[in-house]
């Protein structure tokens, strides 16, 4: 029996990193070359159970740069055809769906995510030239199986609606089905993957104390990085994101757990980004390790 292995497609959050049209300090060292960083794309990562057939979590809009780069998710076989058989949604945002239109060539895939999820897939005219994909609507706590015995549940995790759903007044730190993680399980081997949190409730902390790794929100060290940083308007909570420092951060809110922590879906803005910062040291001192494109989680 093959052991559940994940593999870090993109560790950015929505724009990559360096984001295309910034310069704030930590764009600048990236489009200066300098050897404390290295480019991420945007967040999503690939799941397998070792039997060649793999699920993609979240489609970026980065996925056909990151299917070149890695060798596993690349047509081994056939004239056409690909190792990815599904793609699970923890949202419908536009860097976690517009991926979806690179597999648009008419290999079959199915598309699991909530309903509410997949109603705003369906709600644009331009996913229905995706003949090949098998849409299934999946519910929070509702368990079903991927490819090569893999078992996945999601569940509803504290943010927002996407971008272009929400209205002025929007509720940021709700519990539905716009927004979820997911648990996956294989062998006795557990990974949650939440890459976007305005908080964490019981349940979530009780969930990841069972985990034995956790790939969790890293968007922002500090709530108000992007106020200060003069490239937004917005605090991290505003954009359904709670920071990594603080009192109410995650380094305080998940001290303890025991398993393997690892920041993705990090903003250009985040000097984590950077080997050596003051930031990226207390992050790696409170047991947290920093995602980058190409990592493999092997449980």
């Amino acid at each position: 029996m093959g052991r559940l292995t994940a593999i870090v497609l993109g560790a950015a959050a929505g724009g990559a990193y360096p984001q295309w049209n910034c310069r704030c300090a930590v764009c600048a060292l990236a489009w200066t070359g300098d050897a404390r960083v290295k480019a991420r794309t945007q967040a999503s990562i690939a799941v397998s159970a070792g039997d060649g057939r793999w699920t993609l979590f979240n489609a970026s809009p980065d996925l056909g740069q990151q299917i070149r780069a890695t060798h596993a998710l690349q047509p081994h076989d056939g004239l056409r055809g690909s190792p990815i058989d599904a793609v699970v949604l923890t949202g419908a945002e536009i860097d976690q769906i517009t991926g979806l239109l690179s597999m648009r060539e008419s290999t079959p895939f199915t598309l699991y995510a909530t309903p509410a999820s997949q109603a705003a897939v369906a709600a644009n005219a331009m996913f229905g030239a995706m003949t090949a994909m098998t849409r299934r609507g999946v519910n929070p706590g509702e368990r079903f199986s991927l490819s090569g015995g893999l078992e996945a549940e999601l569940f509803t995790v504290p943010g927002k609606l996407p971008l272009y759903l929400e209205g002025e007044d929007p509720a940021l730190a709700m519990e539905s089905a716009s927004n979820v993680g997911i648990e996956l399980s294989h062998a006795g081997a557990r990974l949650v993957f939440v890459p976007g949190a305005a908080a964490i409730t019981a349940a979530m902390r009780k969930r990841f104390s069972g985990a034995n790794a956790i790939l969790f929100d890293g968007t922002l060290f500090t709530d108000d990085e992007m106020l200060r940083a003069g490239t937004g308007q917005k605090t991290g909570r505003r954009m359904g994101h709670m920071p990594i420092d603080g009192e109410d951060g995650t380094l305080k809110a998940l001290d303890g757990i025991a398993a393997r922590r690892i920041f993705i879906h990090i903003n250009n803005t985040n000097p984590v980004h950077i080997a050596g910062s003051p930031e990226r040291a207390k992050a790696e001192a409170a047991g947290w390790e920093i995602a980058e494109d190409g990592m493999e989680i092997v449980l």
